[in-house]
Protein backbone atom coordinates (compact mmCIF):
# COMPACT_ATOMS: atom_id res chain seq x y z
CA UNK A 1 0.00 0.00 0.00
CA UNK A 2 0.73 3.69 -0.84
CA UNK A 3 0.38 5.36 2.77
CA UNK A 4 2.93 5.81 5.65
CA UNK A 5 1.70 4.69 8.84
CA UNK A 6 2.28 8.16 9.93
CA UNK A 7 0.11 9.77 7.40
CA UNK A 8 -2.55 6.77 8.13
CA UNK A 9 -2.10 8.51 12.20
CA UNK A 10 -2.72 11.87 10.84
CA UNK A 11 -5.95 10.96 9.26
CA UNK A 12 -7.25 8.99 12.38
CA UNK A 13 -6.78 12.24 14.14
CA UNK A 14 -7.89 14.30 11.83
CA UNK A 15 -11.30 11.94 11.51
CA UNK A 16 -11.53 11.74 15.65
CA UNK A 17 -11.01 15.87 15.30
CA UNK A 18 -14.20 15.68 13.40
CA UNK A 19 -14.85 17.45 9.68
CA UNK A 20 -18.26 17.17 10.13
CA UNK A 21 -20.76 15.40 7.59
CA UNK A 22 -22.58 18.31 7.47
CA UNK A 23 -19.51 19.72 5.28
CA UNK A 24 -20.42 16.78 2.83
CA UNK A 25 -22.62 18.00 -0.02
CA UNK A 26 -24.26 15.32 -2.15
CA UNK A 27 -27.81 14.86 -3.42
CA UNK A 28 -30.79 13.72 -1.83
CA UNK A 29 -31.10 10.93 -3.53
CA UNK A 30 -27.93 8.56 -5.46
CA UNK A 31 -28.13 5.06 -7.01
CA UNK A 32 -25.49 2.76 -6.84
CA UNK A 33 -25.28 -0.63 -8.68
CA UNK A 34 -23.79 -3.56 -6.33
CA UNK A 35 -23.87 -7.62 -6.66
CA UNK A 36 -26.79 -9.48 -6.33
CA UNK A 37 -28.78 -9.15 -2.93
CA UNK A 38 -27.06 -10.83 -0.32
CA UNK A 39 -23.69 -10.88 -1.49
CA UNK A 40 -20.78 -9.01 0.21
CA UNK A 41 -20.54 -5.99 -2.41
CA UNK A 42 -25.11 -5.47 -1.76
CA UNK A 43 -24.28 -5.91 1.99
CA UNK A 44 -21.71 -3.22 2.47
CA UNK A 45 -23.22 -1.08 0.28
CA UNK A 46 -26.28 -1.17 1.71
CA UNK A 47 -24.60 -0.81 5.43
CA UNK A 48 -23.07 2.51 3.88
CA UNK A 49 -25.90 3.81 2.49
CA UNK A 50 -27.70 3.94 6.22
CA UNK A 51 -25.08 5.62 7.69
CA UNK A 52 -24.97 7.94 4.57
CA UNK A 53 -28.40 8.66 5.24
CA UNK A 54 -28.22 9.21 9.25
CA UNK A 55 -25.23 11.42 8.74
CA UNK A 56 -26.02 13.65 5.59
CA UNK A 57 -29.85 12.81 5.16
CA UNK A 58 -28.86 11.30 1.56
CA UNK A 59 -31.02 8.46 0.36
CA UNK A 60 -28.96 5.58 -1.58
CA UNK A 61 -30.77 3.12 -3.63
CA UNK A 62 -28.71 0.08 -4.82
CA UNK A 63 -29.62 -1.46 -7.54
CA UNK A 64 -28.43 -4.97 -7.23
CA UNK A 65 -26.95 -6.79 -11.10
CA UNK A 66 -26.46 -10.23 -11.80
CA UNK A 67 -23.09 -9.87 -13.57
CA UNK A 68 -20.82 -7.23 -14.77
CA UNK A 69 -22.98 -6.24 -17.86
CA UNK A 70 -25.97 -5.76 -15.91
CA UNK A 71 -23.69 -3.82 -13.25
CA UNK A 72 -22.02 -1.79 -15.91
CA UNK A 73 -25.02 -0.95 -17.84
CA UNK A 74 -26.45 1.59 -15.58
CA UNK A 75 -23.48 3.13 -15.11
CA UNK A 76 -22.94 3.67 -18.71
CA UNK A 77 -26.22 4.75 -19.72
CA UNK A 78 -25.54 7.00 -16.70
CA UNK A 79 -28.58 6.50 -14.51
CA UNK A 80 -26.37 5.72 -11.83
CA UNK A 81 -24.32 7.27 -10.43
CA UNK A 82 -21.72 5.09 -9.03
CA UNK A 83 -21.37 1.01 -8.88
CA UNK A 84 -20.11 -0.91 -6.63
CA UNK A 85 -18.52 -3.58 -8.34
CA UNK A 86 -15.62 -6.23 -8.55
CA UNK A 87 -13.08 -6.86 -11.38
CA UNK A 88 -14.98 -7.79 -14.11
CA UNK A 89 -16.62 -4.17 -13.85
CA UNK A 90 -13.47 -2.35 -13.41
CA UNK A 91 -10.22 -3.84 -14.45
CA UNK A 92 -11.98 -5.79 -17.26
CA UNK A 93 -14.40 -2.95 -18.31
CA UNK A 94 -11.27 -0.41 -18.52
CA UNK A 95 -9.55 -2.99 -20.96
CA UNK A 96 -12.68 -3.98 -22.99
CA UNK A 97 -11.45 -8.02 -22.25
CA UNK A 98 -14.37 -10.55 -22.41
CA UNK A 99 -17.86 -9.37 -22.61
CA UNK A 100 -16.36 -5.86 -22.58
CA UNK A 101 -14.76 -6.79 -26.07
CA UNK A 102 -17.97 -7.63 -27.84
CA UNK A 103 -19.33 -4.92 -30.39
CA UNK A 104 -21.49 -3.29 -28.33
CA UNK A 105 -19.27 -2.60 -25.64
CA UNK A 106 -15.47 -1.82 -26.17
CA UNK A 107 -13.19 -0.28 -23.09
CA UNK A 108 -14.73 1.95 -21.14
CA UNK A 109 -13.32 4.97 -19.49
CA UNK A 110 -14.00 4.15 -15.40
CA UNK A 111 -11.96 5.88 -12.77
CA UNK A 112 -11.86 4.48 -8.73
CA UNK A 113 -13.04 6.53 -6.19
CA UNK A 114 -12.03 4.17 -3.08
CA UNK A 115 -11.78 0.37 -3.02
CA UNK A 116 -12.41 -2.29 -0.12
CA UNK A 117 -8.77 -3.84 0.06
CA UNK A 118 -9.57 -5.74 2.93
CA UNK A 119 -6.94 -8.23 4.06
CA UNK A 120 -9.15 -10.48 6.01
CA UNK A 121 -11.36 -12.30 3.23
CA UNK A 122 -10.20 -14.42 0.58
CA UNK A 123 -11.81 -14.22 -3.21
CA UNK A 124 -11.61 -18.10 -3.30
CA UNK A 125 -13.78 -21.16 -4.73
CA UNK A 126 -16.12 -22.54 -2.23
CA UNK A 127 -17.01 -25.98 -2.38
CA UNK A 128 -19.55 -28.37 -1.29
CA UNK A 129 -18.22 -30.15 1.21
CA UNK A 130 -19.86 -33.35 0.54
CA UNK A 131 -18.14 -33.26 -2.94
CA UNK A 132 -14.88 -34.63 -1.86
CA UNK A 133 -12.83 -31.41 -2.73
CA UNK A 134 -9.84 -31.18 -0.55
CA UNK A 135 -7.21 -29.36 -2.84
CA UNK A 136 -8.36 -27.61 -5.69
CA UNK A 137 -6.32 -30.40 -7.82
CA UNK A 138 -9.58 -32.05 -6.72
CA UNK A 139 -11.85 -29.89 -9.19
CA UNK A 140 -11.38 -32.46 -11.82
CA UNK A 141 -13.82 -33.88 -13.49
CA UNK A 142 -16.32 -31.83 -11.27
CA UNK A 143 -19.21 -29.56 -11.50
CA UNK A 144 -17.87 -26.06 -11.73
CA UNK A 145 -20.04 -22.60 -12.33
CA UNK A 146 -19.79 -20.61 -14.99
CA UNK A 147 -22.04 -17.43 -14.95
CA UNK A 148 -23.13 -15.99 -17.89
CA UNK A 149 -22.27 -12.18 -18.99
CA UNK A 150 -20.04 -11.85 -15.70
CA UNK A 151 -15.80 -11.81 -16.53
CA UNK A 152 -14.85 -11.37 -13.66
CA UNK A 153 -16.04 -14.39 -12.15
CA UNK A 154 -15.42 -16.97 -14.95
CA UNK A 155 -11.54 -15.43 -15.43
CA UNK A 156 -11.14 -15.94 -11.64
CA UNK A 157 -12.53 -19.27 -12.27
CA UNK A 158 -9.99 -19.62 -15.03
CA UNK A 159 -7.34 -18.60 -12.67
CA UNK A 160 -8.11 -21.26 -9.85
CA UNK A 161 -8.11 -24.25 -12.44
CA UNK A 162 -4.61 -23.06 -13.97
CA UNK A 163 -3.69 -22.72 -10.43
CA UNK A 164 -4.04 -26.78 -10.40
CA UNK A 165 -2.95 -26.98 -14.06
CA UNK A 166 -6.38 -27.73 -15.23
CA UNK A 167 -8.72 -25.79 -17.71
CA UNK A 168 -12.57 -26.47 -18.20
CA UNK A 169 -11.74 -28.87 -20.47
CA UNK A 170 -10.93 -31.10 -17.28
CA UNK A 171 -14.47 -29.81 -15.26
CA UNK A 172 -18.24 -30.09 -16.01
CA UNK A 173 -19.03 -26.24 -16.83
CA UNK A 174 -22.84 -25.67 -15.56
CA UNK A 175 -23.76 -22.82 -16.68
CA UNK A 176 -25.97 -20.19 -14.44
CA UNK A 177 -27.56 -16.70 -15.24
CA UNK A 178 -26.21 -14.78 -12.46
CA UNK A 179 -24.60 -15.28 -9.12
CA UNK A 180 -26.89 -15.23 -6.74
CA UNK A 181 -28.57 -18.50 -8.93
CA UNK A 182 -25.04 -20.00 -9.07
CA UNK A 183 -24.69 -20.19 -5.33
CA UNK A 184 -28.68 -21.96 -5.26
CA UNK A 185 -27.76 -24.17 -7.47
CA UNK A 186 -24.24 -25.38 -5.21
CA UNK A 187 -27.01 -25.79 -2.21
CA UNK A 188 -29.18 -27.54 -4.20
CA UNK A 189 -26.62 -30.44 -5.62
CA UNK A 190 -26.52 -29.00 -9.14
CA UNK A 191 -22.95 -27.99 -9.15
CA UNK A 192 -20.13 -28.94 -6.88
CA UNK A 193 -18.05 -25.61 -7.33
CA UNK A 194 -18.41 -21.61 -7.11
CA UNK A 195 -16.25 -18.44 -6.54
CA UNK A 196 -16.84 -16.04 -4.49
CA UNK A 197 -15.67 -14.18 -1.68
CA UNK A 198 -15.69 -15.94 1.29
CA UNK A 199 -17.93 -13.67 3.72
CA UNK A 200 -20.34 -13.44 0.93
CA UNK A 201 -23.44 -13.69 2.18
CA UNK A 202 -24.94 -16.84 -0.23
CA UNK A 203 -21.85 -18.48 1.29
CA UNK A 204 -23.23 -18.30 4.71
CA UNK A 205 -26.39 -19.95 3.28
CA UNK A 206 -24.07 -22.61 1.61
CA UNK A 207 -22.34 -23.54 4.90
CA UNK A 208 -25.62 -24.16 6.87
CA UNK A 209 -27.60 -26.01 3.70
CA UNK A 210 -27.33 -29.57 3.31
CA UNK A 211 -24.14 -30.14 1.66
CA UNK A 212 -22.17 -27.85 3.57
CA UNK A 213 -19.13 -25.58 2.23
CA UNK A 214 -15.41 -25.82 2.16
CA UNK A 215 -12.80 -23.48 0.62
CA UNK A 216 -9.52 -25.27 0.21
CA UNK A 217 -6.63 -24.15 0.58
CA UNK A 218 -3.53 -22.93 -1.66
CA UNK A 219 -0.11 -24.08 -0.66
CA UNK A 220 2.21 -20.39 0.49
CA UNK A 221 5.07 -22.22 -0.31
CA UNK A 222 4.07 -23.36 -4.40
CA UNK A 223 5.08 -20.26 -6.18
CA UNK A 224 4.63 -22.05 -9.49
CA UNK A 225 1.30 -22.87 -8.91
CA UNK A 226 0.85 -19.28 -7.99
CA UNK A 227 2.21 -18.06 -11.22
CA UNK A 228 -0.05 -19.81 -12.92
CA UNK A 229 -3.14 -18.07 -11.37
CA UNK A 230 -1.26 -14.66 -11.84
CA UNK A 231 -0.62 -15.20 -15.44
CA UNK A 232 -4.33 -15.21 -16.01
CA UNK A 233 -5.34 -12.71 -13.04
CA UNK A 234 -2.21 -10.31 -11.89
CA UNK A 235 -4.47 -8.89 -9.84
CA UNK A 236 -3.97 -11.05 -7.11
CA UNK A 237 -2.08 -11.60 -3.85
CA UNK A 238 -1.51 -14.05 -1.11
CA UNK A 239 -3.46 -13.62 1.40
CA UNK A 240 -4.67 -15.97 4.62
CA UNK A 241 -8.87 -15.56 5.23
CA UNK A 242 -10.23 -15.17 8.86
CA UNK A 243 -13.66 -13.78 7.78
CA UNK A 244 -16.15 -15.98 6.17
CA UNK A 245 -18.64 -18.51 5.65
CA UNK A 246 -16.98 -21.63 8.04
CA UNK A 247 -13.81 -19.46 8.21
CA UNK A 248 -15.21 -17.52 11.69
CA UNK A 249 -13.60 -18.26 14.79
CA UNK A 250 -10.56 -20.52 13.23
CA UNK A 251 -6.89 -20.06 12.16
CA UNK A 252 -8.04 -18.49 8.72
CA UNK A 253 -7.45 -20.62 5.17
CA UNK A 254 -4.60 -19.52 3.16
CA UNK A 255 -5.90 -18.28 -0.32
CA UNK A 256 -5.66 -15.26 -2.61
CA UNK A 257 -7.65 -11.74 -2.68
CA UNK A 258 -7.57 -8.39 -4.29
CA UNK A 259 -10.04 -5.33 -4.18
CA UNK A 260 -14.00 -5.97 -3.94
CA UNK A 261 -16.01 -4.03 -3.93
CA UNK A 262 -14.13 -1.45 -6.01
CA UNK A 263 -16.24 1.62 -6.19
CA UNK A 264 -16.04 3.20 -9.76
CA UNK A 265 -17.54 5.87 -11.66
CA UNK A 266 -17.43 7.24 -15.32
CA UNK A 267 -14.37 9.44 -16.27
CA UNK A 268 -16.76 12.14 -16.68
CA UNK A 269 -18.48 12.26 -13.37
CA UNK A 270 -18.75 15.69 -11.83
CA UNK A 271 -15.65 15.87 -10.02
CA UNK A 272 -17.47 17.74 -7.09
CA UNK A 273 -19.81 15.03 -6.43
CA UNK A 274 -17.27 12.41 -7.06
CA UNK A 275 -15.03 14.57 -4.23
CA UNK A 276 -18.06 14.60 -1.73
CA UNK A 277 -18.73 10.93 -2.24
CA UNK A 278 -14.76 10.17 -1.45
CA UNK A 279 -14.71 12.39 1.53
CA UNK A 280 -18.29 10.53 2.93
CA UNK A 281 -17.02 7.18 2.51
CA UNK A 282 -13.65 7.83 4.21
CA UNK A 283 -15.01 10.46 7.07
CA UNK A 284 -18.22 8.35 7.71
CA UNK A 285 -15.58 4.73 7.72
CA UNK A 286 -16.20 4.70 11.71
CA UNK A 287 -20.03 4.92 11.55
CA UNK A 288 -20.25 2.26 9.07
CA UNK A 289 -17.32 -0.20 9.92
CA UNK A 290 -18.30 -3.36 11.48
CA UNK A 291 -21.95 -2.98 10.08
CA UNK A 292 -21.19 -5.93 7.29
CA UNK A 293 -18.60 -8.55 6.81
CA UNK A 294 -15.33 -7.49 5.64
CA UNK A 295 -16.11 -4.07 5.01
CA UNK A 296 -13.55 -2.87 7.23
CA UNK A 297 -11.32 -2.76 3.93
CA UNK A 298 -13.09 0.92 2.99
CA UNK A 299 -10.43 2.21 5.71
CA UNK A 300 -8.14 4.87 4.31
CA UNK A 301 -5.09 3.53 5.58
CA UNK A 302 -5.64 0.07 3.32
CA UNK A 303 -5.82 2.01 0.03
CA UNK A 304 -3.41 1.11 -2.82
CA UNK A 305 -2.97 4.29 -5.15
CA UNK A 306 -1.32 2.32 -7.72
CA UNK A 307 -3.56 -0.08 -8.39
CA UNK A 308 -4.69 -1.57 -12.06
CA UNK A 309 -7.42 0.95 -12.61
CA UNK A 310 -6.56 5.25 -12.31
CA UNK A 311 -8.77 7.27 -9.40
CA UNK A 312 -10.85 9.75 -10.51
CA UNK A 313 -10.04 13.82 -10.65
CA UNK A 314 -12.36 14.28 -7.71
CA UNK A 315 -11.17 11.73 -5.42
CA UNK A 316 -7.50 12.44 -5.95
CA UNK A 317 -8.84 16.21 -4.61
CA UNK A 318 -9.86 14.74 -1.35
CA UNK A 319 -6.41 12.51 -0.84
CA UNK A 320 -4.56 15.53 -1.56
CA UNK A 321 -6.08 17.47 0.88
CA UNK A 322 -5.62 14.12 3.21
CA UNK A 323 -1.57 14.30 2.42
CA UNK A 324 -1.65 10.40 1.22
CA UNK A 325 -1.37 11.41 -2.42
CA UNK A 326 2.15 11.14 -4.06
CA UNK A 327 4.07 11.92 -6.84
CA UNK A 328 4.39 8.54 -7.51
CA UNK A 329 0.80 8.01 -7.16
CA UNK A 330 -0.20 10.47 -9.61
CA UNK A 331 2.53 9.22 -11.94
CA UNK A 332 1.07 5.72 -12.13
CA UNK A 333 -2.13 7.26 -12.32
CA UNK A 334 -1.60 9.47 -15.32
CA UNK A 335 -0.01 6.31 -16.83
CA UNK A 336 -2.64 4.04 -16.50
CA UNK A 337 -5.32 7.06 -18.34
CA UNK A 338 -2.56 6.52 -20.94
CA UNK A 339 -3.70 2.84 -21.22
CA UNK A 340 -7.25 3.68 -21.42
CA UNK A 341 -6.91 6.64 -24.39
CA UNK A 342 -4.91 3.88 -25.96
CA UNK A 343 -7.42 1.02 -25.66
CA UNK A 344 -10.16 3.10 -26.91
CA UNK A 345 -8.56 4.73 -30.04
CA UNK A 346 -7.89 1.39 -30.94
CA UNK A 347 -11.43 0.44 -30.26
CA UNK A 348 -12.33 3.04 -32.46
CA UNK A 349 -9.86 2.23 -35.40
CA UNK A 350 -11.57 -1.37 -35.45
CA UNK A 351 -14.77 0.22 -35.88
CA UNK A 352 -14.06 2.33 -38.73
CA UNK A 353 -12.17 -0.57 -40.25
CA UNK A 354 -15.82 -2.90 -39.20
CA UNK A 355 -14.01 -6.13 -39.93
CA UNK A 356 -16.28 -9.29 -40.60
CA UNK A 357 -14.98 -11.57 -37.15
CA UNK A 358 -15.07 -8.78 -34.52
CA UNK A 359 -13.68 -11.08 -31.68
CA UNK A 360 -10.49 -12.00 -33.58
CA UNK A 361 -10.13 -8.80 -35.00
CA UNK A 362 -10.11 -7.09 -31.16
CA UNK A 363 -8.06 -9.55 -29.90
CA UNK A 364 -5.37 -8.85 -32.32
CA UNK A 365 -5.93 -5.09 -32.55
CA UNK A 366 -5.81 -5.13 -28.84
CA UNK A 367 -2.35 -6.82 -28.46
CA UNK A 368 -1.01 -4.76 -31.18
CA UNK A 369 -2.17 -1.39 -29.67
CA UNK A 370 -0.74 -2.33 -26.10
CA UNK A 371 2.39 -3.53 -27.06
CA UNK A 372 3.27 -0.91 -29.02
CA UNK A 373 2.82 1.93 -26.38
CA UNK A 374 5.00 -0.36 -24.20
CA UNK A 375 1.79 -1.97 -22.14
CA UNK A 376 1.69 -5.44 -20.31
CA UNK A 377 -0.90 -7.00 -22.41
CA UNK A 378 -3.34 -9.44 -20.14
CA UNK A 379 -5.89 -11.70 -20.77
Amino acid sequence: MNILKGAAAGIALFLAGGAGAQEIELPRQMSWTAYDTGSAGFNQAVAIGGELQKATGTSLRVLPGKNDVSRTQPLRQRRVEFSATGIGGSFMAQEGAFEFGEKNWGPQPLRVLLANFGGDVNLSVGVAADAGIETYDDLRGKRVAWIAGAPGLNVNMDAYLAYAGLTWDDVTKVEFGGYGAAWTGLIEGEVDAMFGSTNTGPAYEATAGPRGLFWPAMDPEDEEAFKRLTDIAPFYTRNKATIGAGIDGTDGVEGATYAYPVLVSMADADPDLVYNMTKAMVELFPQYDGKAPGIGGWNIDKQNFTWVVPYHEGAIAYFKELGVWTDEAQAHNDRLIERQGILQAAWEELEAENPEDWTAAWSQKRREALEAAGFKVVF
